[in-house]
């Protein structure tokens, strides 16, 4: 009898009114009922949806809203909320962790430079989406993940449907002969351009190489894996980002450093040697670099050289013009900054005539710092840098102590997600996407990943048996 009457008023808003969007009521309404009964069913839904999701930019003050991700994890968030309220539970060996603490130290620091900020309700706004991406992601992730095999649930979660996303890419990339041009818009809408597409490809793609080879799998999962290792190899090629080949090739190093056990203060002592040789001939490097021309190119070989044309190349020269100008604006602002997620907003008067180029803009409608540590920094001074370092430092800390300490499988997953994080560590020198739905969701969730690992899966110093 209720499915007639909803039928019969469907039909009647659907021809007397042309209103559709009843007939998802249904699907409102189950997923409502796994808010109240299985939080960690919603967060799943939720990770399948995000690749797949389309971003509505056009509202006020320049702020977009992911659909239909947003929304929904903004419902875990007022969930979790309201589960911290009237039943006062909630893991304190995760509130404690040390990575948690940042996390804390983080939003709080949001927070405070909110109330500075030259725009408070852009400020505002970018903290609430900081908010609704770390508390599902998160604190609701780690939980999720004391059951093991939720974790590869998450990683095949966002890669199959990531996986859809290539092939449309490709096909419309196709359509264009796989020009270079082209290749920086053809996964819209789902993604806003190659950068980020190439930053999710690239941070899922030690995951999946390594769930080739994760213990107890089966032959037809690890087939699986191959092929898509081999479809994403492809896809991060015609991707054209030169900062997810960049972030790859650094993982890969790495990753060879962690299997041949090459030993921590030999890695510090090279990391010295090395800047010391560019602060002492930095000269002569910026000298040869000045003379390299090659501009970006559907030529794998010549892309590849156009990484280093600082004379030329449009795209390194504006990322060089955004990267002064949040210094001069951290200099003018060097403790609270400018605002979260104001920068801009805020950096056209920074720039300097002979930086700019040809695609630079006074109208904050391109894009930000290109930075995920200038960018806090010119936002939120140099607390706010030092608090994104101390989260680099300490996850991929957490994450080799995990590596160390854990079992057979324990040992893969720590390694894959903290080689993965490290992809978009590095990337984040580059570009900055922790404002959106794609990156936020696998970022935070591969620290949750480590988080859980540590916590309830890893065995402690005075629990390991004696070799």
């Amino acid at each position: 009898m209720l499915s007639a009457l909803f039928l019969a008023v469907n039909f009647y808003l659907v021809l007397e009114k042309d209103f559709y969007w009843l007939f998802l009521l249904p699907l409102v309404l189950i997923v409502f009922y796994y808010y109240l009964v299985s939080l960690d069913k919603v967060f799943l839904f939720i990770t399948f949806l995000t690749p797949l999701s389309v971003n509505i930019s056009n509202l006020e003050m320049g702020m977009g809203l992911s659909l239909p991700t947003e929304p929904l994890m903004f419902g875990v968030v007022l969930i979790f909320i309201a589960n911290l309220i009237f039943e006062n539970k909630y893991d304190r060996t995760i509130a404690r962790h040390p990575i948690s603490y940042i996390i804390y130290f983080d939003l709080l620091w949001m927070l405070l430079t909110t109330f500075t900020s030259e725009m408070p309700i852009v400020s505002l706004k970018y903290l609430i989406s900081r908010i609704w991406f770390v508390v599902p992601f998160y604190f609701v992730a780690v939980l999720v993940f004391k059951n093991e095999k939720n974790i590869r649930k998450f990683f095949w979660l966002y890669i199959i449907p990531l996986i859809a996303v290539v092939f449309y890419t490709i096909s419309q990339h196709a359509r264009y002969g796989f020009d270079e041009n082209a290749g920086h818009w053809v996964m819209s809408p789902f993604y806003n351009d190659h950068t980020a597409y190439g930053a999710a490809l690239a941070i899922f793609y030690p995951v999946i190489i390594g769930l080739i080879f994760y213990p107890g799998s089966r032959k037809s999962t690890r087939f699986a894996a191959f092929i898509i290792t081999i479809i994403m190899t492809v896809a991060i090629i015609l991707s054209y980002s030169r900062a997810a080949w960049i972030s790859i090739v650094a993982a890969f190093v790495v990753f060879l450093l962690i299997i041949f056990k090459i030993r921590f203060y030999w890695v510090v002592l090279g990391t010295a040697v090395i800047i010391g040789a560019f602060v002492f001939f930095q000269q002569q490097v910026f000298d040869v670099l000045e003379k390299n021309k090659q501009d970006t190119s559907a030529n794998f070989v010549e892309h590849v050289r156009s990484i280093a044309n600082i004379s030329s190349d449009a795209s390194n020269l504006e990322r060089i013009n955004r990267w002064q100008a949040a210094l001069r604006m951290f200099e003018e602002r060097p403790v609270t900054g400018w605002g979260p997620g104001t920068y801009q907003f805020m950096y056209a008067p920074f720039q300097l005539a002979k930086e700019k180029t040809i695609i630079s803009t006074n109208l904050g409608d391109k894009g930000n710092a290109h930075s995920e540590y200038l960018g806090p920094l010119a936002e939120m001074g140099f607390p706010g840098l030092l608090i994104i370092l101390s989260l680099v430092i300490v996850v991929i800390y957490k994450g080799l102590l995990v590596y160390r300490r854990g079992g057979r499988e324990e040992k893969f997953l720590s390694l894959m997600v903290t080689l993965g994080l490290i992809t978009y560590f590095v990337h984040g020198f580059l570009n900055n996407f922790l404002d959106t739905d794609k990156l936020s969701v696998p970022f935070w969730g591969f620290i949750a990943v480590i988080v859980a690992l540590d916590l309830y899966h890893t065995k402690k110093p005075e629990k390991i048996s004696p070799e």
